[in-house]
């Protein structure tokens, strides 16, 4: 993904101890990259190699990448941004359905304050970069993630609180799952600059463990509605965030031994190189360009989600699905979604970013036709069943956002500078976030403005029709995107090569920031547990 293979960031005749620096490495670990992974050969003679091809996938990038870097995946990606997220989806949206009886319009709007945590990654990557607590910088951020979490939703569960308060609470699980996010984005992005030619792997990892996380999340979650209310369900999110605070504990950190004096200096130097470098890399149009089309792609496509969701469970105008089986659908999309984490890895990950994203763009624009002929029940004309049309269009429409959405972040990792990478790469995933939280306003306000209430559905199919205008109209604006392979090098060599140093390590060196689950003491490397 990073650069053209004459064109490398790091020299593959450089010793290993130079890429034991960020995902918990160390040069013992290390592989070289032109040696092949142990087994291929058996595997591809054997009846069995489908089967074992992920295995072997799985142990190439423990053997690169730290199996602490893909355990680290595992717990943020999987657990937390996949079944969390998926599962607090459903049982949100019944919360403000059935328990504070909200309007579909007034729901987009809350929804779309749930990113605004998201929107403030750049705070979040300063604060874990720059601002050290007790000498630790990424032990404490996790910590007060899984706090934060599992206070919000304890307090959501345990009474019904006025409309403001439970918003309150609900921007906290997510503002908890931004926080952290930061540390494992500031890991692929690092990653995937020094070794270019995972960084698509890197993010395939990453959507199959959230495709298979919400896969979980989402076929738990109706049952849970079902049997505990939507306010007993939410209080389950404690779990995944408790484990973020375990996570806190265990996590390998190197703790700086600054003065507080010099710890203040080197802050206030590093807070000023880091704005100097976003604001210089920002700027350019290998940068900016890509970055604006991210933005619009997302934020022209406005929701419709509560409309839709409204009208899926209304006995009167629409379906009348059930809890169960609104889970069933978005579980069967999860898993769908994994297809599309493969077709991605498999077929399209050597694609240019113009020709796949636009390519994307117009499947997406295609799929969201389906919605319309759902909401007209034009599929009863034809003898479609709705529960096996709506299951048919979650799985065609969750295949193409996955493959829509994946080379966008193999590009915003391909974007960042050395130095300030994780920062950099969460002010580009802030302007993503930016564009879903002007998606969902959007459609808050069309849906309010189109007339649709929780009763009132007339008006939802030409909501639709406007929505699916605009997916095709971005299409115009794909010029922004760099006609570049997913393995060429996208930014100058100057930002390359310069180092930003937000490194606190002792002694002025960069800290080895990965996740690592075991102690590592002494200048020899031993190991203890």
């Amino acid at each position: 993904m990073e650069s053209l293979e004459t064109e490398k960031l790091v020299d593959d005749e450089d010793p290993p101890s130079k890429h034991a620096d960020y995902a918990g490495r160390v040069p013992s670990q290390l592989i070289s990259d032109k040696q092949p992974t142990k087994g291929n050969n058996g595997a591809r003679s054997s009846p069995f190699s489908i089967l074992l091809e992920p295995f072997q996938w799985l142990q190439m990038l423990c053997s690169q990448l730290n199996p602490s870097f893909v355990l680290g995946v595992f717990l943020v990606y999987g657990l937390n941004q996949g079944f969390a997220g998926s599962y607090f989806k459903v049982v949100s949206d019944y919360y403000w359905k059935d328990v504070q009886r909200v309007q579909p319009s007034s729901v987009q709007l809350f929804i779309g304050l749930y990113y605004i945590p998201w929107v403030m990654k750049p705070l979040w990557g300063l604060l874990t970069d720059v601002f050290p607590v007790r000498g630790y910088r990424r032990r404490p951020y996790f910590v007060v993630a899984g706090a934060l979490g599992a206070a919000s939703s304890l307090a959501v569960a345990g009474s019904k609180l006025p409309v403001m308060a439970a918003l309150a609470c609900l921007i906290g699980l997510t503002a908890a799952l931004a926080i952290a996010d930061v540390t494992i984005d500031a890991c692929i992005a690092k990653n995937s600059i020094e070794i270019r030619t995972l960084a698509p792997d890197m993010q395939s990892l990453c959507g199959f463990c959230s495709s298979a996380g919400a896969l979980l999340g989402y076929s738990t979650s109706g049952f849970f509605v079902h049997h505990a209310g939507a306010q007993g369900a939410l209080g389950l999110l404690a779990i995944p965030a408790a484990m973020l605070i375990v996570l806190g504990f265990m996590i390998y950190e190197i703790r700086v031994t600054h003065t507080l004096h010099s710890e203040k200096r080197m802050i206030f130097e590093k807070v000023g190189a880091a704005i100097r470098g976003m604001r210089e890399t920002i700027r350019r149009p290998q940068v900016w360009k890509p970055s604006l089309y991210m933005y619009f792609s997302l934020a022209l496509s406005f929701s419709t989600h509560e409309g839709q969701f409204y009208w899926y469970t209304d006995p009167r105008a629409g379906p009348a699905f059930s809890q169960e089986f609104v889970g069933t659908i978005y579980a069967i999309g999860a898993m769908a979604s994994i297809v599309g984490v493969l077709i991605y890895q498999k077929t399209l990950k050597n694609i240019p970013f113009r020709k796949l994203l636009f390519s994307a763009q117009l499947l997406y624009g295609i799929s969201g036709m389906l919605d319309l002929v759902f909401i007209r029940r034009w599929n009863l004309s034809f003898g479609i069943p709705d529960a096996f049309f709506v299951i048919a269009e979650e799985c065609i429409s969750r295949v193409i956002s996955r493959i829509r959405w994946t080379p966008m972040i193999v590009l915003s990792a391909k974007l960042c500078p050395l130095g300030i990478e994780g920062t950099f790469f969460a002010l580009l995933m802030s302007i993503d976030s930016l564009g879903q939280l002007s998606s969902k306003w959007g459609g808050g306000l069309v849906l309010g403005f189109m007339g649709v209430t929780r009763t009132d559905f007339h008006n939802l199919w030409l909501v639709i029709l406007v929505r699916n205008a605009l997916r095709f109209a971005t299409l115009g604006l794909i010029f922004l995107v760099p006609d570049a392979d997913q393995s060429d090098v996208l930014i100058p060599s100057d930002l390359l090569s310069k180092s930003y140093g937000l490194g606190l390590g002792s002694g002025g060196g960069e800290e080895e920031e990965g996740l690592q689950l075991s102690r590592i003491k002494g200048n020899e490397g031993d190991i203890q547990d």
